[in-house]
């Protein structure tokens, strides 16, 4: 192994470390390439290589004349998955929280996104990543199909993680929009009001009854839904 390439290893790994630790939370400047240049003792062209693989893998952003800085979470979920956000986060090697702003219990009105008359559970959070927020969620829960979710306080387990371990589903449907942050979720996001945001509301049924319905809504820059098809046959 060169010279060279040991000092991008090393590059690599001293800030992705700085950035795991949260010594370096995201938006914060990295060092500019001149500055790791001078520390490291090395060409610039090495500085390069081990920025652009911390790009590659998403630890940083690199933005033209303004130098690089730490990438917020952003993670990949598949479009027809039901994906659980604190594991998905966790693989990412970030801490993850789930913040329990409100918890009720009331009985099913006119308008509600669950159709099944009965008693629902609502619950309102927010989702943290690496410190900072990423996500807001709104949910109701059917208290006919899982009574159990009254002695679950959801703040130690986000109610989707719980969910998925406690009440298997056999039907999902997905509903995606693009909005515009308001006031309120701008400030419980930490995003300037208008901000662009992917929204993903979510009903689950277990043999054709309503288990929860949940919106959840993320800045546009730290979310990815994707899927992958195969042709159909003629």
């Amino acid at each position: 192994m060169s010279v060279a390439q040991t000092l991008d290893q090393r590059i690599r790994e001293d800030i992705e470390r700085n950035i795991r630790s949260g010594a370096w939370r995201p938006g914060d400047r990295i060092p500019f390439e001149h500055e790791l240049v001078a520390e490291y003792g090395c060409a610039r062209a090495t500085v390069s290589k081990a920025l652009t693989a911390l790009s590659r893998a998403g630890l940083i952003e690199r933005r033209r004349k303004a130098g690089s800085f730490v990438a917020h979470p952003h993670v990949q979920s598949a479009v027809l998955d039901v994906p659980d956000i604190g594991s998905v986060i966790a693989a990412r090697g970030d801490a993850y929280r789930f913040e329990l702003l409100k918890r009720g219990e009331r009985k099913h009105a006119a308008g509600d996104p669950l159709e099944a008359a009965g008693a629902m559970l609502t619950i309102e959070g927010v989702h943290h990543a690496a410190g900072e927020p990423f996500g807001h969620e709104q949910r109701l829960i059917s208290l006919a199909m899982v009574p159990q979710a009254r002695d679950v306080d959801f703040t130690a387990e986000a109610p989707g993680s719980w969910l998925l371990g406690h009440v298997p589903w056999s039907e999902a449907r997905h509903r995606i929009a693009a909005v515009p942050a308001d006031a309120r979720l701008a400030r419980l996001l930490g995003i300037a009001p208008g901000t662009a945001c992917l929204q993903l509301e979510r009903w689950t049924w277990q043999l054709g009854k309503e288990v929860t319905w949940v919106r959840q809504t993320f800045p546009g820059d730290r979310y990815d839904l994707v899927a992958q098809f195969t042709p159909q046959s003629r």
